[in-house]
This record gives structure tokens, C-alpha cells and sequence, in this order.
């Protein structure tokens, strides 16, 4: 169904056009609100705060953006919002770790110490119950702008555009995130691979 119509029938008050949107979203907009808030029970409560605040304001939605990309921006400015309140009686980990270790190369840039080899069974260790938790508790544990931005590009599967809009971040900044995210979430696999 289009966003056009999708959205004709929310402003009329359908509630299965409302359920299909839930249905679709809640589980990413709950795994984005946790990138910026510290537990799950604190994002399902920016998530519930986010579906009122759709309701309340579908009628001023104007469309210069998709229904799922507004929908996403409003969670994120709240979630944003709750984070940094958060925050105030939260310490912070400002150790600030490289995201490649720079031994890795040589002087002319080449791998010195190039990633193990995956084997062949690449799809079913990466299918694994256990590996999949790994991943997951890697991105958890990602600096917050990168959490989101990894979150929304490689869990959710938004555009790029998608995410510097939700984000309100610019293309650079969106791809330098993604880079140094991926990359400390490779490196966290490439240790847990290396032991098995």
C-alpha cells in the first residue's frame, strides 16, 4: 500500500491503517529509541510517547518525506531528547578507542595484518543464535550516534538519505558513523570468529 494512502486512511481515523503502521515499525522504532536511552523499558515508553504524538499530529504531516521517515525523525527527537535528560545522572565513557588499530597497516597503507579469513560456513556461523547475539551486543555497545546510525542502515535498512534525515545529520558525518560503527562491530567479530 502507498504512503498516499496509507496516510488517506490514518487521517480518517481507520484503526487498521493505524495497526499496520505499529505492526511495521514498533519493534525498529524501539531498537532505535535504545541506541539513545539507557535501558528497553525507557524506549518502550519514547516509543508509546511517539505514537501518540503520530496520531495527534497526522493531520500536519505534509509529506516531504515518506510516513515512515517522519514517523522515525519524530522517535528520534524525543528518544534524543529523554537520552540527554538520561544523561545528566548517567556517567559517560569518554575513553574514545580508535576504531582500526593503525598496526593493522603499513607505511603504504596495505593490510600488514589483513582479517582472518572467513571459511566457508560464513552463512551459518553468521546465522548462529550465538554470533547474532555477539552482533547485537556490539552495536549496544557502540557510541550513541553510531548505534543509531548502524541501527537504522544495516538492523532497519533505511537509505542513507532516510537516516540523515531521521538523524538530522548530514551525508558525510551519516557515512563517517556508519564507517566507524561497522568497523568497531567488525573488529568485536573478528575476535569472537578467531576463537572458534
Amino acid at each position: 500500500m502507498s504512503d498516499d494512502d496509507l496516510l488517506r486512511r490514518l487521517r480518517s481515523g481507520e484503526e487498521s491503517a493505524f495497526a499496520e503502521v505499529v505492526d511495521s515499525y514498533h519493534t525498529s522504532m524501539v531498537r532505535l529509541a535504545q541506541t539513545f536511552v539507557s535501558s528497553r523499558a525507557v524506549a518502550e515508553e519514547v516509543t508509546q510517547d511517539t505514537w501518540l504524538a503520530v496520531v495527534k499530529g497526522i493531520d500536519r504531516f505534509e509529506g516531504r518525506s515518506s510516513l515512515k521517515t517522519w514517523i522515525f525523525h519524530i522517535l528520534a527527537n524525543r528518544a534524543r531528547s529523554t537520552g540527554v535528560r538520561e544523561q545528566r545522572t548517567t556517567p559517560v565513557d569518554l575513553s574514545g578507542e580508535a576504531t582500526v588499530n593503525g598496526r593493522r597497516f603499513d607505511e603504504g597503507g596495505a593490510w600488514s595484518d589483513p582479517p582472518a579469513h572467513w571459511s566457508d560456513e560464513v552463512v551459518e556461523r553468521l546465522s548462529s543464535g550465538p554470533l547474532v547475539a555477539q552482533v547485537r551486543a556490539a552495536i549496544s555497545e557502540l557510541p550513541e550516534s553510531q548505534r543509531a546510525v548502524v541501527t537504522l542502515r544495516d538492523v532497519d535498512g533505511l537509505s542513507s538519505k532516510d537516516v540523515c534525515d531521521v538523524l538530522e545529520i548530514s551525508e558525510a558525518n551519516q557515512r563517517v558513523l556508519l564507517h566507524r560503527g561497522r568497523s568497531r562491530v567488525r573488529a568485536r567479530l573478528e575476535d569472537e570468529l578467531a576463537e572458534r
